[in-house]
């Protein structure tokens, strides 16, 4: 709680949260998501974002089966690029959606879509797609948004030091 008390401090970096594959951690976002807003006043907006379709249904799915998923909030899950951006421009306090969303034909900018401070994105995979142009997009569409990073495969040789630059410090480690 204290990386979210100090985002401006911490530049948004929120930390790596690094545990082996199937240890829960997408119950370990619910837990985070729900102790931030339970303990620290605001409208808080949580932004999940992993790289692989079967792992973004099991997050929805995880979220909803604990509640946290609600009427009418049931359409949160982005279906393409155009309602990732609709969704982001709208107050929710879940999104759920893939890296790949962020994408724009030709490299062109991506628009910025909130100038919110109380924006958390919750990368899982965190290893593997967050340095690249979909990446960059992301954080020009949330440039005041905190970045929380979950993984559960060893960091590749020569990232571990990259993953830190982004997320910052380690919160967690198996």
């Amino acid at each position: 709680m204290a990386a979210v008390s100090q985002i401006r401090q911490n530049k948004g970096r929120l930390g790596v949260f690094w545990h082996t594959q199937g240890s829960g951690k997408s119950y370990s976002m619910v837990f985070f998501s729900q102790k931030v807003v339970r303990k620290l006043a605001g409208n808080w907006t949580f932004v999940i974002v992993t790289d692989r379709e079967d792992l973004d249904k099991q997050i929805y799915t995880n979220f909803a089966d604990a509640g946290m998923v609600k009427e009418p909030e049931k359409q949160v899950r982005a279906g393409s690029g155009q309602h990732l951006q609709q969704l982001l421009r709208e107050d929710h306090q879940y999104v759920f959606t893939l890296i790949q969303k962020f994408h724009t034909p030709g490299g062109a900018p991506y628009p910025k879509l909130s100038d919110r401070a109380d924006i958390i994105v919750m990368a899982d995979e965190a290893h593997r797609s967050q340095y690249d142009l979909m990446a960059l997009n992301m954080r020009n569409a949330l440039p005041r948004a905190a970045f929380i990073g979950f993984t559960g495969t060893p960091l590749i040789a020569g990232e571990e030091e990259r993953t830190r630059a982004v997320f910052g410090d380690y919160v967690s480690i198996y």
